[in-house]
């Protein structure tokens, strides 16, 4: 059973993410990564990915759900894999959907619930290193990550103007998918606006329940 993770920014995704691949061993697809590991290879599709994003174009839905099958057909045998913030949009959900049906891969999503002031006063206050882009929330005082000692930065689009206009976005296009998935009972709500160990507990839990 594969895991899709939904949530507006701010909410933990990337975080509790990495937290469910370990206690359970999925394997993490996100979009922008995988981008970024087709871009050192020499594959018609990592040529093909290259070309787009040089020429300064968005990557089309259907050569996402390429970079989702190549994904998954690299994949140890009887791995899953956790979706994260894919799919965005209606569109995306159909070609996802059909993706997975071919495949024969299950999926339940999980919506990481938090209020848009929370998503604000999360988004507006971290900072991230500018080596290995790991997020750290305003309690952490260093200005050094403790992964790798980069230096701690502040993404020049979190800003509430851009965080407003994605959260948007989100609403606009995301939040149809998340519906659809309701009505087809593959969705399970989470409450996200909690301290990151008492969310993570939550997740580990629902994650348990939809795998048993």
């Amino acid at each position: 059973m594969d895991i899709v993770l939904f949530g507006i920014q701010g909410s933990g995704k990337g975080t509790l993410s990495k937290i469910i691949a370990e206690k359970y061993g999925f394997v993490i697809f996100e979009t922008g990564s995988e981008l970024r590991k087709l871009s050192s290879e020499d594959t018609e599709l990592a040529r093909k990915v290259k070309s787009i994003v040089e020429s300064g174009k968005l990557v089309p839905n259907e050569i996402v759900m390429d970079i989702i099958e190549n994904f998954m057909h690299h994949l140890p045998n009887g791995k899953a894999v956790l979706f994260d913030g894919i799919p965005r949009k209606m569109e995306q959900a159909e070609t996802f959907d059909a993706l997975m049906e071919r495949n024969g891969r299950k999926f339940t999503g999980i919506l990481i619930n938090v209020p848009e002031s929370t998503a604000l006063r999360r988004l507006t206050t971290r900072r991230l290193c500018e080596n290995c882009k790991t997020v750290y929330p305003a309690d952490y005082t260093k200005d050094n990550c403790e992964k790798c000692g980069g230096k701690l930065v502040t993404r020049s689009d979190d800003n509430p103007e851009s965080i407003k206009t994605r959260i948007a976005a989100f609403n606009e296009e995301t939040m149809p998918v998340i519906e659809k998935y309701k009505k087809e009972n593959l969705m399970v709500t989470m409450n996200g606006d909690q301290p990151i160990d008492t969310a993570a507990k939550e997740i580990l839990e629902v994650v348990a329940k939809i795998l048993s």
